[in-house]
């Protein structure tokens, strides 16, 4: 099969992702990252931040990180690592869609699945709820493995469930501020705040001063002005501490009326496939991910 030809046909992008499930992780990588970047994928010497994060997709395997993208499993570790829980609380856990109980639901929570990400449903009525498609959505993020796609490994073998969280958002606000942390072997180096997740998404970048940075990545950058928040310096210090001794972590953290709430561990941001423009900023990510020893 002539798959340049195919990655040249916008027409036939669909049917590739289909159909490439099979094929070893290395021909993959280089063919959904010429996809999606527009451009080769360097494994042999890698240099920028998503040559580095594919290569530790192949080349820097750590079992123990599948319990850290566990949903559930997480929670476990954040205990025995801070001594306590600071994940939003959690209101039930299911296999399937058809053991939720909703009565004994809040009319306000959130869904989502335990072993990806993209399955968030946030619930804000119980009653207008359209359960035979929230039911076929589910079905369907249950019989998906996400390490098919991007190559994740942490992803592999989480077992998939379906669990519900308390809706939180802070006071006065619609949506929740949520920081995401980029750490090199624990020490957080940029960030940036995701906003408008709902609507029409946007990412600002700042160093670790809290001074804007001209990234973009993934998403626009939003225009907006930024304060520096409340909690930046205690942010900073939890992903310290929950990056130790990782080449490369992105820390997902929210902030709600005064108190810290952890999101996720994301080994791979964007899956290593969305690269930093302008392209100073990839070399200088991937400057930062030591791959020597």
């Amino acid at each position: 099969m002539d798959y340049k030809k195919i990655i040249k046909s916008q027409k036939n992008r669909l049917k590739l992702a289909g159909i490439l499930w099979f094929i070893p992780s290395k021909i993959y990588l280089r063919i959904v990252y010429k996809i999606k970047a527009k451009r080769k994928l360097n494994l042999k010497k890698p240099v920028t931040f998503t040559d580095k994060q594919n290569w530790l997709k192949l080349n820097d395997i750590h079992p123990e990180y599948t319990k850290l993208v566990d949903k559930i499993g997480v929670r476990q570790h954040l205990k025995e690592k801070l001594g306590e829980d600071i994940c939003f609380p959690l209101l039930g856990v299911w296999e399937k869609y058809e053991d939720i109980d909703f009565d004994q639901l809040p009319n306000e929570f959130v869904l989502k699945c335990s072993h990806d990400s993209g399955s968030v449903k946030v619930i804000r009525d119980k009653k207008t709820i359209n359960h035979q498609q929230l039911r076929q959505f589910y079905k369907n993020k249950l019989g998906r493995n996400p390490y098919y796609a991007g190559r994740e490994y942490p992803y592999k073998h989480v077992k998939p469930r379906i669990i519900a969280e308390k809706f939180m958002v802070p006071e006065g606000l619609k949506d929740i501020e949520d920081y995401k942390f980029f750490c090199f072997n624990g020490e957080p180096k940029i960030m940036f705040v995701a906003t408008d997740r709902s609507t029409d998404c946007r990412f600002d970048f700042f160093d670790m001063n809290f001074n804007h940075l001209d990234i973009e990545n993934i998403h626009p950058q939003s225009g907006k002005e930024f304060s520096k928040p409340p909690l930046f310096e205690e942010m900073k210090q939890l992903a310290s501490t929950l990056s130790k001794g990782m080449k490369f972590v992105r820390i997902d953290l929210y902030t709600i009326n005064d108190k810290i709430y952890f999101g996720e561990f994301t080994f791979f941001h964007g899956g290593g496939f969305w690269p930093m423009k302008p392209e100073s900023w990839e070399m200088k990510l991937g400057d930062w991910i030591n791959i020597k020893d």
